[in-house]
């Protein structure tokens, strides 16, 4: 037997309407398998596809399985705040005012509403610490990048498996072309700075061709994990905005915030595709 169920597809982290990273949300998804919800993700074709659910936990509000093309994830940043963005939307109400808990493969997580802005706190990280010389100097040869252009690295990984380069300009990352099929299964993410007077401090890019996301748009879980690395190393302020996307013709902006606990990553969310899908 066929079921309908509600779908929404959520435009994250642009305030310009079709320029930021799309989400694809099946909401009230409980009686769905595994293989259905692969099969859908592998259809939308986005870099994620999200599942709605009822939660495991009181603790939980909802709880959300997230797909790309290429298998499941535990986490990932615009999927998290385009799927809360749709549960709210849908008459979802949190537990706690402002405050909402989404229960997913990396536990639970933090989501906070001000002014119509949704971020979450970033998840911990699962491996830290440099990357072996073997995967910096492979990397840096499928990015086709001199040494010189490399300030740093660092294993940023909260779930889907990121590494960062932290390179010697926001121009450099922007001019970077990839050899996807030279990065093996590795999720790399570079990041660089702008001079000051620009319109954001940071430029971000995110590639995965392991699971079928050869650049990702605009990447919440790497720009958390990022300022997690960079704010406590003393590289970036507690405040800053990133961009994300222009190679793709995107405009993203990632909103970053530092307090004593956490580092919180919000950005804009708007509903661009509501209905109904058919499994």
């Amino acid at each position: 037997m066929s079921e309908v169920l509600r779908f929404s597809q959520v435009d994250v982290f642009s305030s310009e309407r079709h320029m930021g990273n799309p989400v694809a949300v099946v909401h009230g998804a409980d009686a769905l398998t595994t293989r259905e919800m692969e099969r859908f993700a592998r259809w939308t074709n986005l870099s994620e596809t999200t599942f709605l659910l009822k939660p495991t936990t009181s603790d939980a509000d909802y709880r959300l399985r997230i797909f790309t093309p290429g298998g499941e994830l535990p986490f990932a940043g615009h999927p998290t705040l385009g799927s809360c963005h749709a549960w709210l939307e849908a008459g979802g109400v949190p537990r706690v005012q402002d405050q909402i808990v989404q229960e997913c493969g990396a536990g639970l997580v933090r989501i906070s509403k001000n002014a119509q802005v949704l971020s979450f706190a970033a998840p911990g990280l699962l491996r830290t610490g440099p990357l072996e010389s073997g995967l910096v100097a492979q990397l840096m040869t499928a990015l086709g990048l001199p040494s010189e252009a490399l300030i740093d690295h660092q294993w940023v990984d909260n779930g889907p498996g990121w590494c960062a380069l932290l390179l010697d300009s926001a121009e450099r990352v922007l001019e970077v072309t990839p050899d996807f099929a030279a990065l093996g299964d590795a999720g790399v993410g570079l990041v660089g700075q702008y001079p000051d007077g620009c319109d954001a401090d940071f430029e971000v890019r995110a590639f995965v061709p392991s699971l079928g996301v050869p650049e990702d748009p605009v990447t919440g879980s790497l720009n958390a994990s990022i300022a997690q690395w960079l704010i406590s190393s003393g590289r970036a302020p507690s405040h800053y905005i990133a961009s994300q996307g222009g190679v793709l013709g995107r405009a993203g902006r990632i909103h970053i915030s530092s307090t004593q606990d956490d580092v919180w990553v919000g950005g804009a969310t708007e509903t661009c595709i509501r209905g109904n899908v058919q499994f």
